[in-house]
């Protein structure tokens, strides 16, 4: 055995039949795989990675609860500026910063915070983001009259949120068993539709108080959220692939093993291990991983990259948060008296059809939920903007009520919630099940802050400008919306591969392989043995080392 392959045995510190069958790859003693179970023997995984998941609760919470301060009378007196009427109001500019300055702090948290799940793991990634979260709370829910310190403390949550939104998916991508990573991951997008529906319905009720409950209760119970994924990180076992990196191999087969419920000293459980290990050797070929391998990595790197960013910015482009930000100002527009009422049906509808989604997205792959969202929300918002430009207002665009047509509005709120059917059961987890899965160990947490972030910053210049927009030209911002789905389909048909059931060593495989993305779907990975030859075959030789 060669000097390369001793020195992988001894960092493993294991000697098993199945590293020799790691390296020569006999066929005649074929490498042990992780078994498939019955879905029960998954569930004790399945709790915990809905713990991890439930930090997509808490950025869902934000973005229900928001829509609703920035309409409620004590709100509005404390932080807006004073009429010529007497009547305290919230500008366009005020509106606009205080909402989107959460997504710039989301967007410096995506990139630079998240670095903490790489040198001390993922749980305490997790749970130092929900620290730094709460002293964000604080801040808001101790502002009185002076508008930048609450918008101070929303930049600071933003922080927490967005090294949340990497952590998380990453994490239950590296922990899941393969045949329910995608439904994991998915459960991210399912605990922000019930943070969503959650946040609109806490406003409902604390909107009667005349004082500052009205927001403050709903903010209060941030600490509850805070302290709840922190309970769960504590028992949540650690991502083996980040053990294997740190050379902490027992605590990885132990992690391995839980997982996937088999014994540690299962057959199988070595053989992850030991890929796992060949995998982050070959990494660790190029020395330390630097941001400049996001462009010349191999193999595709730059091309995953790209693909990240784009779903990533994509989907906030759909205009979902155009819904989710302002959809009770949106609906007081179309006339409603109670405009938090339709908030909640929206948040209903948000939460129920992630579920078909989470389905969708293992039934039908990644790809064609994607083309499918992006087909039917596209003709969704058409006849959304056509309605709102043509046949909404009776005499010209205005505040008052009695100047739209009620069947007109009712027909745009159907319209709505039918567009937020397809977004959630395709857009709204499939790209962070793709994300997650799409990078190589080595550049994986870099590579998904850069995607992360350009979703944020989307998120910041939608949620800011919006106001400005709606104001000038009104319902035919939706056209912006339509043009962008429209290139949404044919981006994901002509640059999105297909990484259902795959390894995340098995991606790289794909993307090595030069398969066409609209042919990626019938692509089949090679056998266990023919990774484990490659792997070897692809390690340096004695004369390299």
């Amino acid at each position: 055995m060669s000097q390369s392959q001793d020195e992988l045995q001894s960092k493993l510190g294991v000697d098993t039949p199945i590293n020799d069958s790691l390296f020569e790859a006999k066929e005649e003693s074929p490498l042990a795989v992780l078994p498939e179970k019955h879905f029960k023997d998954y569930i004790s995984i399945s709790v915990f990675c809905l713990f991890v998941a439930f930090g997509g609760f808490v950025f869902g919470f934000d973005t229900g609860t928001i829509s609703g301060f920035v309409n409620m009378s004590d709100f509005t007196t404390r932080f807006g500026q004073l009429n010529a009427d007497g009547t305290y109001y919230l500008s366009d500019v005020r509106t606009g910063l205080l909402v989107s300055i959460f997504n710039v702090g989301c967007a410096v948290g995506g990139i630079f915070l998240c670095k903490i799940a790489d040198v001390y793991g993922r749980r305490m990634g997790l749970m130092f983001s929900m620290v730094i979260y709460v002293v964000g709370i604080i801040i808001q829910i101790s502002s009185t009259t002076k508008w930048y310190q609450y918008f101070i403390g929303r930049l600071i949550a933003g922080l927490a949120v967005g090294t949340v939104s990497v952590v998380s998916p990453l994490f239950i991508s590296e922990v899941a068993p393969k045949q329910l990573r995608g439904t994991l991951v998915c459960c991210f997008q399912l605990c922000i539709t019930l943070g969503i529906f959650l946040g609109y319905c806490t406003t409902y009720g604390t909107k009667s108080y005349s004082d500052s409950r009205q927001w403050r209760i709903p903010l209060g119970l941030c600490f509850a959220w805070a302290l709840f994924l922190v309970a769960g990180m504590l028992n949540m076992p650690e991502s083996p692939r980040y053990l294997v990196e740190k050379s902490r191999i027992e605590e990885a087969r132990k992690s391995i093993a839980r997982s996937n419920k088999v014994n540690e000293e299962d057959p199988a459980v070595y053989t992850e291990v030991q890929l796992i290990q060949a995998g982050i050797d070959r990494e660790a070929l190029a020395g330390k991983a630097s941001w400049g391998e996001l462009i010349t990595g191999k193999p595709k790197i730059l091309r995953r990259v790209i693909m990240g960013i784009m779903l990533q910015s994509l989907q906030q482009l759909t205009g979902d948060n155009y819904f989710f930000y302002y959809g009770t100002t949106i609906f007081q527009a179309v006339g409603l008296q109670d405009s938090f009422q339709t908030s909640i049906i929206l948040g209903i509808v948000n939460f129920a059809s992630t579920f078909v989604g989470i389905y969708a997205i293992e039934r039908m792959g990644r790809r064609l939920c994607l083309l499918t969202g992006s087909a039917c929300m596209f003709v969704c918002f058409i006849i959304y903007s056509l309605i709102g430009t043509q046949h909404l207002y009776k005499d010209g665009f205005s505040n008052d009520p009695s100047n739209t047509y009620k069947p007109s509005g009712d027909a745009m709120i159907f319209i709505t919630c039918l567009y937020i059917f397809f977004f959630a059961s395709t857009w709204a987890g499939g790209v962070y099940c793709i994300i997650s899965e799409s990078y190589p160990l080595r550049i994986r947490s870099k590579a998904m802050s850069v995607a992360t972030a350009a979703n944020w910053m989307w998120g910041f210049l939608i949620s800011f400008f919006t106001p400005f927009i709606t104001s000038a030209i009104h319902f035919y911002y939706g056209f912006v919306f339509t043009g962008c789905l429209l290139f949404s389909f044919f981006y994901v048909y002509f640059f999105v591969v297909e990484t259902k059931g795959l390894s995340l060593e098995e991606v790289d495989i794909l993307y090595a392989s030069g398969t066409l993305p609209w042919k990626s779907s019938g692509w089949v990975p090679p056998s266990v043995e023919d990774m484990a030859k490659n792997t070897f075959e692809s390690k340096p030789t004695d004369e390299h080392v």
